[in-house]
């Protein structure tokens, strides 16, 4: 890891339990001087007590590691407020229904944010029966490409895995699809939501520019 926990994040944690020195450092059966050198950076807590110092404040061994203790907002599990982390090393995608720590290859990722797909990155919708069909107007070179394509519904999640010189295009099961995302690798993550009275025809748009004005007609006839 490229990551060890600080005395601040100990002490921090300790006191948000409302717990003292010598409570802290009696639940794993050291010193409460040893706690103490841990939280003025006059030491480190040996590996092997880091599970029992993570159990002890009832949170995972990673995010103790990443000083990011998780409190999940999403319990109903919306798909729509899906969270996405790319490792910059291995390309290794990794979705989460809500907010997570999550790392790969020693590095803690931090989620991806997702932008409205602009001309450099223009998204083609089509129906064509019970699926859409979206292909990005992107290369595909080994160096610049698009790494995934998915849609989300408010209980799902479809994901297309796209690679270097394939073709940037996928299919999904129309289902309540509500947005896509994509993902390029040098730009990071794009959005477009799937809109009534558009994207439900049997056509599809390549001007973004027209298709922001049909969006306009469709919000104010249908609503969002």
């Amino acid at each position: 890891m490229n990551q060890y926990v600080t005395g601040a994040v100990i002490r921090g944690l300790r006191e948000k339990n409302k717990m003292t020195q010598l409570q802290f450092a009696e639940k794993l059966g050291i010193t409460d001087k040893t706690v103490s050198k841990w939280e003025t950076g006059k030491g480190y807590p040996d590996i092997t007590l880091l599970e029992p110092i993570a159990d002890v404040f009832r949170i995972s061994v990673t995010e103790l590691i990443s000083g990011n203790t998780v409190s999940n907002a999403n319990v109903s599990a919306n798909m729509m407020r899906s969270k996405f982390y790319v490792c910059p090393v291995c390309g290794n995608v990794i979705h989460s229904m809500g907010e997570a720590v999550i790392s790969c290859h020693g590095i803690v990722l931090s989620p991806e944010t997702a932008e409205p797909s602009d001309e450099k990155h223009m998204i083609f919708i089509e129906r064509s029966e019970d699926e859409y069909y979206v292909r990005i107007d992107h290369s595909m070179t080994k160096e610049h490409y698009i790494s995934f394509v998915a849609a989300a519904s408010s209980d799902e999640l479809q994901m297309i895995k796209l690679y270097p010189e394939g073709r940037s295009e996928a299919r999904f099961k129309i289902r309540g699809v509500k947005r896509i995302f994509f993902y390029c690798n040098h730009h990071g993550l794009f959005y477009i939501d799937v809109v009534k009275g558009i994207d439900d025809r049997e056509k599809g748009y390549d001007d973004v520019q027209e298709r922001r004005e049909l969006e306009k007609v469709a919000d104010m006839l249908f609503g969002k």
